[in-house]
């Protein structure tokens, strides 16, 4: 079976297009401690104090720190108590992706339309005022414990919405170049793919860009397939990966056994100067996957011509690959927990529309060597 590409089509403004979507407005990750989950994606990533909620702004019950860089924004949020969905979320799944919220103009309208095409409700439209105007919420379950909220803040002029205050910190990090989520994948369970590719075609009007089979993403020992899905205007897009069968576990496995059931593997963040990014990145301690230096000896034999010079993309380990449009860089960081589960791609798009096929193989021996060095592969 070989690796099928459909072309994107811009239906935003078209009657198919019921969910205009205009981007990720911010993720929410529950962790266990998010005072020090903050201060982390500060200190190594570059972001930004903006706002804070919690018992001191009439939250009792659980706080949430508001980090950004750019238009990219983070919520970090902790219980403060035993017994609840979020304490229960970090015990079953380690720190990782609960809300993947996303921008539009109508958020009781995105809940009736998606509620209406069989998804199932997570929050019914909610109104949040205050001083600043007011922010209408709303969502719906995804895969796993996942869910998308759909944030209408036409009306609001604040920080962040009603209910945090600013929060000013003397401690701010200057910028490393992250501008806003690229995508966001998801790992299912065995033959769940498909079944969740319906679920955005039908209930969210996305469609299938591209899919890649156990032929394009294999290696001697493993494979998984996936499926790109994208919104009408391709401000939004999530591929979905499912496991494959191989000699040994593959990656996505170990994901679902650590992470106990589906959820978001790796959030792709762009930038505008990769080598910068990358460079900064790891001089404030992130690591990321390496691939072997025999990769960069016929690399611009398969890509062809590219803008930047090949020596500190080897030595940084950053990953190329071209399509029809163009090319694109792409570098992918060791899992953020203990846990190998959640992880972070740094993307530079350079015309190319693609997810680095070409790179595949290099990505998952080194996912591999990793999987093999704990003893999970």
């Amino acid at each position: 079976m070989s690796t099928t590409t459909i072309a994107p089509q811009n239906m935003a403004g078209t009657a198919t297009d019921f969910l205009p979507l205009h981007g990720t407005d911010y993720v929410e990750f529950y962790v266990g401690n998010a005072k020090q989950a903050a201060h982390f994606y500060k200190t190594a990533f570059g972001f930004q104090s903006l706002a804070y909620a919690g018992p001191e702004t009439g939250m009792k019950d659980k706080v949430s720190y508001v980090i950004r860089q750019n238009k990219l924004t983070f919520v970090l949020t902790t219980q403060l108590r035993m017994n609840n969905d979020i304490a229960d979320h970090v015990y079953k799944h380690g720190d990782g992706v609960k809300v993947l919220a996303l921008k539009v103009d109508d958020a009781t309208d995105a809940w009736q339309q998606t509620t209406s095409r069989g998804g199932k409700s997570y929050m019914e439209p909610v109104t949040l005022k205050d001083d600043e105007g007011e922010v209408v919420m709303s969502g719906i379950h995804t895969y796993g414990d996942t869910v998308h909220l759909f944030i209408e803040r036409k009306n609001y002029k604040g920080l962040f919405m009603p209910g945090f205050r600013e929060w000013k910190s003397l401690y701010n990090p200057e910028s490393t170049g992250l501008q806003y989520v690229d995508h966001c994948v998801g790992n299912v369970g065995w033959n769940q793919m498909n079944p969740w590719v319906k679920f955005y075609e039908d209930v969210m009007g996305f469609r299938n860009i591209l899919t890649f089979d156990d032929n394009d993403i294999s290696t001697e020992y493993s494979a998984l397939m996936s499926k790109v899905m994208s919104n009408g205007n391709g401000y939004v897009k999530f591929p979905i990966n499912e496991p494959a069968e191989g000699k040994k576990k593959s990656q996505v496995e170990e994901y679902l056994d650590f992470f106990n059931g589906e959820g978001v593997q790796h959030v792709a963040l762009a930038t505008n100067n990769i080598i910068e990014t990358v460079t900064d990145l790891q001089n404030r301690g992130v690591e990321f996957l390496k691939v072997p230096a025999s990769y960069y000896e016929d690399v611009l034999d398969r890509v062809g011509h590219i803008d930047e010079s090949l020596k500190p993309l080897s030595e940084l380990g950053i990953l190329i690959d071209r399509d029809d449009e163009g090319y694109l860089l792409q570098i992918f960081s060791k899992p953020l927990q203990d846990r190998p589960t959640l992880f972070f791609e740094i993307i530079q798009r350079k015309g190319a529309k693609s997810f680095g096929k070409g790179n595949f193989k290099a990505l998952f021996e080194a996912l591999e060597r990793e999987q093999d060095a704990r003893g999970n592969l």
